[in-house]
């Protein structure tokens, strides 16, 4: 069987790599730092093809989808995706949309065109790797919460579109809190808590997915938090995600 993972040079998708590999998927790893694909490849103990792409632009999105539709996929990760720190009249308009680009516009695009093939053949997975901060919103990182809101309601909604055919492709959404990666660094934030292991998270989210799970939320942690926060008013829930957020900018 073979996997596609974007975002695999690092964090959640390098660990979902090894993971795999060690489970004898067949692997093509998708990111735009080649030396870093490169030292990911060496360490699995089977051949990985890598694959250059910016989901920056949506012409090499699209790109990505012509080099890979041939190659029989089994397993669609979109995992790649970053965050940016600071109130929404102060940060970079810029960066703001190549996130919007990364976090929407690319996964909305390959979930498209894989689940149109994977439908085709009644079988495939597709892990959309979204977040906790998909189930609210996010003073201080707003268009990051924006953006895993996005993915989160966008896979909810397939998968009932697919349970209602029953088909027998199954389509994921892996919500993980705060998780020991370099996303702070990239945001521009530091962690003022522990994030989970990403190697349990990348684990627990293929082993759920393979299992048809919808939402995925590593952590008991995690899950109390998310099932607390549906009786918390919205204000006040805003007033707490705020006081979180900003004690993690620099």
């Amino acid at each position: 069987m073979k996997a596609v993972i974007t975002g695999a040079s690092s964090g959640i998708g390098e660990s979902m790599a090894y993971y795999l590999n060690d489970m004898d998927f067949d692997l093509i790893l998708v990111a735009t730092n080649e030396e870093k694909l490169k030292k990911v490849k060496e360490k699995l103990k089977d051949s990985a093809k890598i694959i250059l792409c910016d989901l920056r632009y949506e012409e090499e999105v699209f790109q990505l989808y012509e080099k890979l539709k041939n190659e029989n996929v089994d397993i669609f990760i979109n995992n790649a995706g970053f965050g940016l720190f600071g109130d929404f009249d102060k940060t970079d308009l810029d960066r703001e949309l190549e996130m919007i680009d990364v976090n929407i516009k690319a996964v909305h695009i390959l979930t498209k065109l894989f689940l149109q093939d994977f439908v085709k053949r009644d079988a495939g997975y597709i892990l959309n790797v979204a977040s906790s901060a998909g189930f609210m919103a996010g003073p201080h990182l707003d268009t990051y919460y924006a953006t895993k809101n996005y993915c989160l309601k966008l896979t909810e909604g397939i998968y009932e579109e697919l349970r209602r055919r029953k088909s027998n492709v199954h389509i994921s959404a892996l919500c993980p809190g705060p998780v020991d990666t370099n996303f702070n660094r990239v945001a521009k934030g530091k962690f003022t808590i522990k994030g989970a292991d990403k190697d349990y998270v990348a684990k627990y989210g293929i082993d759920k997915m393979l299992k048809g799970k919808l939402i995925i939320v590593p952590t008991f942690k995690m899950k109390l938090t998310l099932f607390a926060i549906r009786f918390i008013p919205t204000k006040l829930l805003l007033r707490i995600t705020y006081n979180i957020q900003k004690r993690k900018t620099r």
